[in-house]
């Protein structure tokens, strides 16, 4: 596994710890399909959150949030469709959350902090079936 790797899942595991210690289920982590994927699909109180973790290294002059552009938020609302399709849900909310993680320049990666932002950004601005994207 490469350093690069180790760190997101370090920054992967740490969300999913956090938002489990709110009360949340997680559901699905690392849903694959082509062209998409989701890091976490969370459940609490009838709310589905599907959650963009991006993890960065201490020190490292780009925003994590930067990363999560249009095209990137038009793959991730995607990739979540289909999770519906194939995965029911009667919750009554779905969102999309992002968990910006940073960590140590070691080799074992330690988290130093997490901001992690609720109703990061919607589905009602993208145009359906890869209309303009």
């Amino acid at each position: 596994m490469s350093t690069r790797s180790v760190r997101g899942k370090a920054g992967e595991d740490h969300v999913c710890e956090w938002l489990k210690a709110r009360g949340w289920t997680i559901e699905a982590r690392n849903y694959r399909i082509k062209g998409g994927e989701i890091d976490i699909a969370a459940r609490k109180d009838g709310v589905l959150a599907f959650v963009e973790v991006k993890t960065r290294k201490y020190g490292t002059l780009t925003e994590g949030i930067d990363a999560v552009d249009r095209r990137k938020r038009a793959r991730v609302i995607r990739t979540a469709d289909r999770y519906i399709q194939e995965h029911p849900s009667d919750a009554d909310t779905v969102r999309f959350d992002v968990a910006l993680v940073t960590v140590t320049t070691e080799d074992i990666p330690r988290v130093l902090d997490m901001e992690y932002l609720e109703d990061a950004f919607d589905s009602f601005s993208f145009p359906q079936n890869n209309e303009q994207l």
